[in-house]
């Protein structure tokens, strides 16, 4: 199947062009977007959030899902692609203790403090088969309520595969906490004809299930609402999809926690920007650091949470 972006040329309006021949910044309703296309890959990158929206290898289906009803207003989460979670994943009541006292004032949105706000583009370094891509957010408009002096960068390297290094550096005096995740929406042909292996020795807490603990028992799969946080994750996961027949690859470093996420049937109904039958073409697998795996950044430390994504074809 040849390459499909998800967003037709169509709904973008070129703004300017940078200066390498493959990296175009365009406006898509309300967000500044960039377009990347080289030898191996297309991809769109929104700078609100350093949101990556799209990643299309040359010549194969779409790896991350972006969903059909994605509004692209500004201060407005976008449904899909791979939303950043940081300082803090999930509720920031569900962190803990270090994490939690880490705000010092004003409101805790669920995810953090960074997915809706535009981040600086620093640096392009433009090659046939590779485009690298430094974002840096602007962390001096966190200090009213977050006063905590940090450097923060998401490098996104676009080639044969897609990788994410989100690095925090503590540049001030005191010991800093917190937790955060990758939130990778994949898209995939049917929930029902895929399988993810690689988690046959973690536990998951089950957030459904009043946060209890769970060993995980052989591959996953899906057949209901899922909401779990996987620990003790390995660095290699496998999600196979039969229907598609390839399996995506996520490798990561410096994560052994992962989340596990499909909204199924009901939930679905009550979710913005997400049509009521597209629980089954997407599936969550989140690279994280959240509960015990929360990362502690003693004064001048640097942490990176690492990922790089790409799928085979197989037979599965």
């Amino acid at each position: 199947m040849p390459a499909e972006s998800i967003l037709p040329a169509s709904k973008m309006s070129s703004t300017q062009t940078m200066a390498s021949s493959s990296v175009e910044l365009v406006q898509l309703d309300e967000l500044p977007i960039l377009r990347v296309h080289n030898d191996c890959a297309t991809a769109l990158i929104a700078l609100q959030g350093a949101q990556v929206l799209e990643f299309v290898p040359r010549g194969e289906r779409a790896i991350i899902w972006l969903s059909e009803q994605a509004a692209f207003k500004r201060g407005q989460s976008i449904r899909g692609g791979i939303p950043i979670c940081w300082p803090w994943f999930g509720e920031l009541a569900r962190n803990p203790a270090p994490v939690r006292a880490a705000l010092s004032a004003g409101n805790a949105p669920a995810h953090g403090l960074v997915r809706t706000q535009t981040w600086l583009l620093e640096s392009i370094v433009d090659q046939p088969a590779l485009t690298q891509i430094v974002l840096r957010y602007p962390t001096a408009e966190l200090s009213a309520s977050w006063p905590h002096p940090v450097d923060l960068t998401l490098t996104i390297s676009i080639g044969a595969t897609l990788r994410l290094q989100l690095a925090t550096r503590n540049i001030g005096d005191a010991t800093l906490a917190l937790t955060q995740a990758l939130h990778s929406y994949f898209a995939i042909s049917d929930i029902r004809q895929i399988e993810i292996d690689g988690f046959e020795n973690s536990t998951y807490i089950d957030t459904l299930q009043d946060w209890r603990e769970f060993p995980q028992h052989g591959t996953i799969r899906i057949d209901g609402e899922v909401d779990r946080i996987y620990r003790q994750v390995p660095g290699h996961i496998q999600l196979r999809d039969a229907g598609w027949q390839r399996a995506i690859h996520l490798r990561t470093h410096s994560s052994t926690s992962a989340v596990v996420w499909n909204p199924h049937i009901e939930k679905s109904k009550r979710l913005s920007q997400f049509a009521a039958d597209a629980w089954q073409r997407m599936l969550c697998i989140e690279s994280a650091n959240v509960m015990d795996d929360s990362v502690v950044l003693a004064a001048g430390d640097e942490h990176v949470l690492d990922v790089e994504i790409w799928s085979e074809r197989a037979n599965t």
